[in-house]
């Protein structure tokens, strides 16, 4: 429908005489296209007084935006973030947008196992549930670094930090059930496969490759959790949040600025978690992937159970080696 009536604007716009009639046909095409591009909306009331939510790195971006909305709705907030002072200020930007006071600020530096490790111990001790477990944060297209532990950063961050995270909060979090898990991932994960013999890009390293896998291994992840969940009343969704503006493209700012207009806002890239931490229509859904408040078909790759089961492994051999 939509491409129907820019198309409309644009025959519009090309059969004009005036100059008037230009900028104006010019101004309706942009917002339409404008709106085109923010995709789906959240559409739920839910309320989630009494509930808490963890959402890591959200002291900006779409993180920053979920936080406010959900501390808005009457949820209690972890924000679990690497830079503490300006997780501090988010904090109040949070506090004052929703009038909700109920919001924590914990140390979780993805890039350290340990650091995870600390992390879900305070949380296990301090909070007495989980009910929604958000993994937002991310580092995309960075240089070939490496985590505290050695791993390739992106893979390290993006996934096998999370993967260590949600399974030390596990039990907390079926303790709370109904509860929902929620991991962002991105539609780079498509045209790409896991590369179990060299995961950690020793042989070879390209920014985009990497990025792209580890946004797979979000999706495979999902699939495998979802799997051992059955029965628990915790489901679990990947999304992909669409093409936002935010600090997430800091290391290709360069070969995004071109792009910014074909990109959400924050506020427009939190949607689809929203939709899927709150729609009450997906209180049984799990295992599945998100875009634009909808379900959506993941690419061959990401619906292969056996590399998500051989991933799920692979990922405890790796937090565990870690440990020695």
């Amino acid at each position: 429908m939509v491409p129907s009536i820019i198309k409309t604007v644009i025959t519009f716009f090309e059969s004009s005489k005036t100059p008037i009639t230009y900028i104006v046909a010019l101004t309706l095409g942009f917002k339409l296209f404008r709106w085109y591009v923010a995709g789906g909306v959240c559409v739920s009331k839910k309320r989630l007084d009494g509930k808490t939510v963890i959402i890591t790195g959200c002291n900006t971006g779409i993180g920053l935006e979920t936080a406010k909305e959900l501390s808005a709705r009457g949820a209690r907030i972890v924000m679990a973030c690497r830079d503490i002072d300006k997780a501090h200020k988010a904090s109040e930007i949070v506090k004052k947008f929703s009038g909700n006071s109920d919001v924590s600020v914990e140390l979780l530096d993805l890039a350290s196992l340990d650091s995870v490790r600390k992390f879900a111990e305070n949380v296990n001790n301090d909070e007495a549930r989980i009910d929604i477990l958000i993994n937002n944060a991310g580092v995309m297209m960075c240089p070939k670094w490496r985590s505290d532990d050695g791993y390739e950063m992106q893979f390290a961050v993006n996934h096998l930090g999370h993967f260590l995270l949600t399974t030390l909060l596990l039990d907390r979090i079926k303790e709370s059930a109904p509860s929902r898990i929620i991991n962002i991932s991105s539609f780079a994960h498509y045209g790409e496969s896991i590369n179990f013999e060299d995961i950690n890009s020793d042989q070879s390293y390209s920014s985009i490759y990497t990025y792209n896998q580890s946004k797979l291994a979000n999706i495979l992840f999902t699939k495998e959790l979802a799997k051992r969940l059955q029965g628990t009343g915790v489901t679990t969704t990947a999304i992909h949040p669409g093409t936002v503006k935010t600090e997430l493209s800091r290391y290709v700012r360069a070969w995004f600025r071109p792009f910014y207009i074909f990109m959400k806002t924050p506020l427009q890239g939190t949607q689809t978690t929203l939709h899927c931490a709150l729609d009450e229509r997906l209180d049984t859904v799990s295992g599945k992937y998100f875009s634009d408040c909808a379900e959506k078909q993941p690419s061959r790759a990401a619906m292969n159970m056996e590399d998500a089961k051989r991933l799920w492994e692979l990922s405890e051999e790796m937090v565990t080696k870690a440990t020695k």
